[in-house]
Order: structure tokens, then sequence, then C-alpha cells
């Protein structure tokens, strides 16, 4: 009889009990607007992103596996706490009084990705492909029948972790452990599973349509030779610091020898090359929200994205990281306030 691996990162439904199982042993960790797992060291700012990272330990399959152990510190004597409280209120004393700092508003997730209704017929879906839906864990079995009898129930909100909690922002409930957010129902229902999706947007572009610049969008085409793929733009994001502003975009292999990045006074000059057969570029120009400072800015090059850290010129927050981007009213934040 099947059963279902309850190791993080896994899972599966399996019948060997000698199989070997790849999965993260540690918990999540989700700080100042990053995500990861506590036993490896990839780190990504969407939700979607930490779903993907690859789990780090073989093992074998387990249906109870108990939850890693909280980390505990060893308690202190009396003598230690009566020191300890002596010595900061001696720095209290004689600390030089300080304006106080102003609170920043928490980060908040970006809105999800608009995504197809229906999966495209003439589309292969894979063996053991999950529904693409947050919250829905189906899996699609080679050879299965589609109907709308299917009832995915998943969640078309973001994922939101607040100050411990975690939930959707399409509905109200809110739990402590990850391991519950992960099993929130639904609350919402579709006829069908979306494994594969309708490939639209590649329809338009063939028959000549545009595509809307998003931050989310992930519009291509062909060059003219036929041997280079055109990305119109890729997936970013970003957050702050009271100085610096810290942009990625999301583009595996990049080609590091290839790959140029020019900061301007108020634009940001990209041509990053993929080491892909066939290849892909995606090359334009950011026109940036704010001015900045080229020499002190800098950029690196990670295996899924490029990371620039934008020296901001005057030091103000940015509520958007292109000047031509829709205003939002946010100024977003995160990082360590600054000493006044």
């Amino acid at each position: 009889m099947a059963q279902k691996c309850v190791h993080k990162g896994c899972g599966k439904l399996y019948t060997d009990p000698d199989e070997v199982c790849v999965y993260h042993p540690g918990p999540p960790v989700f700080h100042e607007g990053q995500k990861g797992w506590k036993c490896c060291k990839p780190r990504v700012l969407t939700f979607d992103e930490f779903l993907e990272i690859p789990p780090c330990t073989e093992g074998k399959h387990s249906t109870t596996d108990l939850p890693p152990e909280i980390e505990k510190k060893a308690p202190e004597t009396a003598d230690a706490n009566a020191t300890s409280l002596a010595s900061k209120l001696a720095e209290a004393v004689s600390a030089p009084s300080r304006a106080p700092l102003t609170p920043q508003p928490a980060p908040t997730a970006p809105p999800p990705p608009p995504e197809s209704e229906d999966d495209e017929p003439s589309l292969d879906i894979p063996d053991g492909k999950a529904c693409r839906r947050k919250g829905c864990h189906a899996t699609y079995k080679k050879g299965q029948a589609r109907s709308d009898d299917e009832k995915c129930a998943h969640h078309p909100g973001a994922p939101i972790f607040h100050e411990g909690s975690k939930g959707y922002s399409c509905c109200k409930r809110r739990v402590l452990e990850f391991d519950q957010f992960m099993k929130i129902e639904g609350c919402k229902t579709s006829p069908r599973h979306l494994f594969v999706g309708s490939g639209q947007q590649r329809k338009n572009k063939a028959a000549g349509g545009g595509v809307a610049r998003g931050n989310d969008a992930d519009a291509s085409s062909t060059g003219a030779d036929g041997g280079e793929e055109l990305l119109e733009t890729v997936r970013h994001d970003f957050y702050q610091t009271p100085s610096t502003v810290i942009a990625s975009f999301f583009l595996k292999k990049i080609d590091k020898d290839k790959a140029t990045v020019k900061f301007e006074a108020q634009q940001l000059a990209l041509d990053l090359p993929t080491s892909d057969a066939p290849p892909k570029r995606y090359r334009t120009a950011v026109p940036l929200f704010g001015a900045i400072d080229p020499e002190k800015s800098a950029y690196k090059i990670l295996g899924t994205k490029l990371e620039v850290s934008l020296y901001k010129a005057d030091g103000g927050g940015w509520p958007v990281l292109r000047s031509d981007d829709r205003l939002t009213g946010e100024i977003l934040q995160v990082g360590r306030a600054g000493r006044v």
C-alpha cells in the first residue's frame, strides 16, 4: 500500500521503504523578506522560488518523522542575571540620548501573477506533474482522463508571513507553524487542475500580438538570425535599506564573461546573454525611480539571477524600482535602520 512521505521538500507517495528520499531536514526560515531552509544556504525573495529550492539531504522516506528540535539557550545563573542587569543599567545611564527611530512598514508580498484557467489540450503533461495552483497538492498520472469534476481547491491570493503568523491574502485563516500553513485548505474551487497552463502568451507572440510589461512577465521573441531568443522582460523584485536599493533580475545561466551592467545617474543598462542552447539574451535600459551614485553601486551574477546594489544619491525611500512603474503609495523598507 502506498504511503506518503512527511519529509519537508519530499511529500511523495512510496511503496518501497528503501527508496532514496531527498528532503530538507531543517525548518523553513523567513527573515527580512528572504526565504530559505535552515539546513542549507539558498535564500530567495518570493514564495514560489522558496518552494523550488532543491532538497539538500538524502535519506529514507518516513511517515512518522518528528519535527526538528527547537534550539534552547542554556539557563543563566542568578549571579549572571544580576551582572547582566547591572551592566545594562550602566549602559543606559551613560549612553547619549538620541531621537526615537521611525518604525518602517513591514514588506508585503508581491501580487501573484495572473494564471491561465485551463491546460492547453495539445500540450503534453509530464507524469507526476504537480498542480501549479497554491494550496493544491494534486499530481497528474500519465494517461489520466481530464474532466470538469476534478475540483481543484486552491488559494488565488499571495502567501503572507507577518509577525510569526502565516496564511494567504485571499482568506482569513492564520497559523503559526509552516507545516500547518502548507495544509491550509484552498478557499476557491475550480473545475479542473492547472498542470501546464494554456500557453496563450506564446500564441500571442507567434501571431504578432504585444505583451504588456510587468515584473512577473517572461515574454520573449526570436532574434532575426533565429539563433538567439531575445527576452523583452524578466521578473524582477527589490528591497531597500536607508542607503541602498537591492534589486534582483531573475534569469538563469547568465554568461558572466559576456554580460554587461552599466550604472548611470538615473538609469541601469543591462545586456545579459545566457549560456543556454540556443542562448537567450535580455537587453534593456531600466529608468530608475531615484538618482544613484554609479561609483558606489555594484552587482553580482548568481545562478538564477542578477543582483544589483544601487547606492542612493540622496538617501530617500523608493516606492517603486522603475520611474515608469505605477505608484502604490507604499515605500518598501527592509534592513536595519541607521543610527541617528
